[in-house]
Order: structure tokens, then sequence, then C-alpha cells
């Protein structure tokens, strides 16, 4: 689920805080929409929106007008512009989806809050933290939905291990193992980490309750190819409660792999994305240890009990739905009901504080970087169960 757009819009800016409209609602229609950016990710988003009740498809902007005709296809009442301008001139649309390049992400979304719109941004949210907060600080004051397009968030599988951390299944979390690597593409203006990482750490955020959040982040990665960029990292994130998370992204790899196991001291998710047949298995099978209560503190590590346990695995039922569609679903429903969508801006800057943090660890030779101390609210358990 990599996007990339080399060559999407970048299209002209100007001051649009005269025209702010404080958030364009509409509760007896579809909200119009704009797409900025045809190019690898766009399409995805022309598509769902397009097929959306709560949308309708007006606008695709992209630097290559021929792109965005060929996108759009048939559909004559989707118009096709080179100019940002030209869309938020138009007042029937209250909401843009951005899939331009990240390094682009601040200028076009900042225009779009400025002039009211409700705005959903592809990962990551900005190219940098400063960045990001401006964003959510903007969209706040506008009263817009911000929204981060954490698509993998949206998936049946992440919803339910959401789920089995939340109700207490899987007891405490000891250990979160991610590994993203495949024959990639090596960009040109952004290392692997910034590539792939963003998916496994919008996936962490989502589904750790905000006491078991990443406390730091140690980085190391390497350019064996010697490309410019790191092209196989690996990141280490201590988790608050003793726990840790690992993810491992590479774009050098000839197999693709993409599984999470999330290690609980009741039971363990493994997560494998490739394999529809059965992506969860959950397995009761792991040790526990007990301890003598009549022991002094002196000799209680001598006399811990370690017991094996070997349970069943159960494979949980998922529904196989398009996660993007679900992204759609609940940023029509976040502008409607007038609320943070649950990956809301905020979520996005919570990832782009690990990526920079990464970025420190990886100059200082994999040194631990510690992470903000008081980080941004996450979703509260009510807001995460929208998205089952």
């Amino acid at each position: 689920m990599q996007k990339r757009e080399d060559n999407a819009a970048r299209p002209p800016l100007g001051t649009r805080s005269t025209r702010a409209v404080r958030g364009r609602t509409t509760t007896d229609g579809p909200i119009g929409v704009a797409v900025v950016g045809a190019g690898y990710w766009g399409p995805n988003l022309i598509r769902n929106l397009s097929g959306s009740e709560d949308f309708d498809l007006r606008w695709v902007c992209d630097l290559s007008a021929e792109r965005a005709r060929r996108v759009v296809g048939r559909r004559s009442d989707v118009s096709i512009t080179t100019e940002l301008d030209r869309v938020l001139d138009d007042p029937a649309v209250g909401a843009v989806a951005i899939a331009t390049p990240a390094s682009t992400h601040f200028d076009v979304a900042s225009a779009c809050i400025a002039a009211g719109r409700h705005v959903l941004v592809e990962k990551p949210l900005a190219a940098s933290v400063v960045e990001g907060e401006r964003l959510v600080a903007a969209a706040e004051l506008e009263g817009v939905a911000l929204m981060c397009d954490h698509t993998y968030c949206f998936t049946g599988a992440v919803a339910k291990i959401r789920e089995l951390v939340e109700c207490g299944e899987l007891g405490d979390i000891l250990y979160v193992d991610s590994i993203r690597i495949n024959l990639g593409i090596v960009q040109r203006d952004i290392d692997v980490f910034w590539d792939l990482a963003p998916h496994d750490l919008s996936i962490l955020d989502f589904i750790l309750p905000p006491t078991t959040r990443p406390t730091g982040v140690s980085a190391l990665g390497a350019d064996p190819l010697a490309t410019g960029q790191a092209c196989v990292g690996y990141l280490a994130l201590p988790l608050a409660g003793g726990g840790l998370a690992h993810a491992h992204v590479n774009w050098l790899s000839p197999t693709k792999i993409r599984t999470t196991v999330v290690g609980g001291s009741k039971r363990t998710v493994v997560w494998d994305d490739l394999n529809p047949s059965q992506r969860l298995s959950v397995y009761d099978r792991g040790l526990d240890l007990a301890r003598d209560s009549s022991d002094t503190a002196a000799e209680a590590r001598r006399a811990t009990l370690i017991s094996y346990r070997v349970g069943d695995m159960v494979a949980p039922a998922l529904p196989e739905t398009e996660a993007l569609g679900g992204v759609i679903r609940e940023f029509g429903a976040a502008i409607r009901e007038g609320r943070a969508p649950v990956t809301d801006g905020r979520a996005g800057l919570r990832v782009l504080q690990i990526l920079e943090s990464a970025g420190r660890s990886l100059a200082a030779g994999g040194m631990t970087v510690a992470l903000p101390t008081s980080p941004t609210a996450g979703p509260t358990g009510k807001e995460r169960e929208r998205v089952i």
C-alpha cells in the first residue's frame, strides 16, 4: 500500500483566508469533493470517492491534465484542472483529498484549510513535525476536519487487533514485531523509514492505548547500494510499561512480507496481511510466571516458577472490504457530525514525531531518542469503535 506521487500536482497557491467558510458541511446531500494528485494513490481516492454516497466528486487537480483525464475516464461531470485556485474558487467544494508528494502536503493542505475546506491527506501528514503542528493548529482554528489517510487502520485485521488489546484478551502488551519488506522503488527524496514505516507506526498508534505508547526510538539503517538513502532499516521503540516494539522496513527484499506479531501476557496475535484466507491467528500459547509469596524479596528471583502454556489457536473471521472505503466513510462521517476523524491530524503528528526522532537517532548511530513525554492525545475507545 505504498503511495507515491513523483509528478503529482504542485499547483499555484495563494492567500485564501478571505474565502474561509468555517468548514463547509451539508446534511441533505453529498459533500462536494476534489482530489489533488492523480499519480500513484490519487486514482484509488478518485475511484472510492466516485462510488461514495457521502461525496460528489467535482474536481481532479494535477500538474498533468492529460493524466487527470485518463484517470477520471468518461465521467463528463468531473472537472479537470492544473490549478488549485480553480478548485478552491468553487463554492460547491466542501472537502479536498490530497495525494501529492509529502514535500507538498503542507502548502496544499494549508491553502485548503485556509479556504475552509475539510482535508484528507495521505501519509505522512507533512514533511516535518513543525509543518504537522501548523496544519493541526490551522484546522482547529478554521473549524475544519483534518484527517490523515492511515489506510491500514481501517482494515478488518487492525480493527480486530485493537479490539483484542482494548478488551484485555491479550493481557499486558509485551512486544510488537512488524516486518514490511519488498522489492520497492528507491525514492529520491525520502528514505525507507519515511516511505514504509508510517504504515507500521500508524498501526502501532492506533492499536495501543496511551498508557502503552512508545517512549523513545532507536533507528539503524543501511544504504548498501549507495543510492543516497537508507534502503534497509530497523526501528526499536521502548513502550511505556516495559514492552518493546520493533519494525523492519526494506526496499531490497526479493520477497514481499507483511507481518505483525503482537505479544501479550495472555495471548499473542499474528497478522499476515498477505494471507487472505487466514490473516489473523490468535495463540493461547506462552509462558507464565508464578512466585511463592512466602519467599523473601532476596530469594524471589530464585523462587520464580516458569510454566509454559500451550493452548489453542483461533483464526477470527474478518470482513474483506477495501480499507480505503472505510477511510472515505470516516471522513464523511466526521464532516457531517462535526467531530475529529479517528485518524485525525494529531494521529499523523504523533507518527511524524517518531519519524523525526528516528532520523536523529540514525544520525547518532542508533542512539535512543526520547519521544515527547506528553504526546498528542489519541482517539478514545468510543471513537475507535467507529471504524469497526
